[in-house]
């Protein structure tokens, strides 16, 4: 297939590319190089996904742009001339509850707009397969756990929280009007190689291997639902191969049916993927100390604005729609992580 996948340089973006390329895919990757965090870490990322020797029979094209600029398109519509794009994986976008406080703005153009044009990219060009990154963070403050897709998502108390509400009511919009399937993966805390350095594990891990406090924000009973990101990728590409099986969503008098074929995925759709199990951030410190071997000094500081107290997927009706089941514990991934980080020296 031929492969439209935004935020290809990111964090799960890279670990997308890796795959979808050994999966023998021509991929068309767009990403801004937003300086949220280093380039240089970036572009590691992109060597370690798609340098030699990491490719099976596809093929990778990098277009480095803004997909909240108009003109953006034109270049991705030329570079996809040659063979039509069989589907659109929409990675990119600002990530973080707490930065998203400080630019709203920011989150509202690189979010809500970007994927509006991206949207009407599929639409003129009649890509009926969209598959996008939406995040647990729509849930809210919400005490019923283990969350299902069908808790109500209109509270959201960040603004990174309420970009992602807005693109899961776009993607319905353009799938009713225009019947293309758009599916909203909602992550929870993914976590692994190649993990920004400004999230939890990669922090905290790198200070307390260098014995520095780590900034702990509450007593540590917050819990989070970590899914390792071999498990992420395999759940985006299952959804993926899925969905682009189905073919388009079927019409009558031209307008979408509601039903889809059995067997089909469903023309529009919002699916956890997460590892449906919860670990206390007291937790988290403990399994990091364990293999690290050290310590962690702790800076406990007052909870954050944005912060919920709990994230917990029910993960069953991404096992009902395309076999999705994470099988990576936390300990295991917590050990990956570290040894890529050794891996790395001290580059971050």
């Amino acid at each position: 297939m031929k492969i439209l996948l935004t935020g290809c340089a990111g964090f799960i973006g890279s670990h997308t590319l890796e795959r979808l390329l050994a999966d023998g895919h021509d991929v068309i990757g767009v990403d801004n190089f937003d300086p949220f965090y280093a380039r240089s870490l970036k572009e590691a990322n992109l060597a370690a996904s798609s340098g030699p020797g990491t490719t099976g029979q596809g093929s990778f094209e990098l277009l480095e742009a803004d997909l909240a600029e108009a003109t953006t398109y034109q270049k991705l519509k030329f570079m996809a001339a040659d063979q039509p794009i069989d589907a659109i994986i929409h990675l990119a976008a600002k990530a973080g509850v707490r930065p998203s406080i400080e630019d709203p703005v920011g989150y509202q153009r690189a979010n809500v707009i970007a994927t509006q044009n991206l949207l009407e990219f599929s639409k003129e060009n009649d890509i009926k397969q969209f598959v996008f990154a939406s995040s647990s963070s729509v849930y809210g403050v919400n005490p019923n756990v283990p969350w299902t897709e069908k808790h109500d998502v209109s509270g959201p108390i960040s603004p990174y929280a309420s970009t992602k509400v807005s693109c899961e009511l776009l993607g319905h919009v353009y799938s009713h009007l225009y019947g293309i399937r758009v599916l909203g993966l909602r992550f929870f805390t993914v976590y692994g190689p190649r993990q920004r350095p400004d999230l939890a594990i990669n922090k905290f891990a790198r200070l307390i291997e260098a014995e520095e406090p780590i900034p702990v924000f509450g007593d540590g009973s917050t819990r989070r639902d970590y899914t390792f990101i071999d498990d992420i990728v395999g759940g985006i590409l299952a959804c993926v191969y899925k969905s682009v099986a189905s073919g388009a969503p079927e019409t009558e008098n031209g307008k979408l049916k509601t039903e889809q074929p059995e067997g089909c995925m469903p023309a529009y759709a919002v699916i956890n993927l997460g590892n449906d199990q919860t670990v206390t951030l007291a937790e988290m410190i403990a399994t990091i100390e364990e293999v690290v071997g050290k310590k962690a000094i702790i800076d406990r500081q007052p909870e954050q604005p944005g912060d919920v107290p709990q994230t917990w997927a029910d993960v069953s009706k991404a096992d009902e729609l395309f076999g999705y089941k994470p099988t990576i514990t936390f300990k295991e991934g917590v050990t990956e992580f570290y040894k890529w980080y050794q891996a790395q020296g001290r580059s971050f």
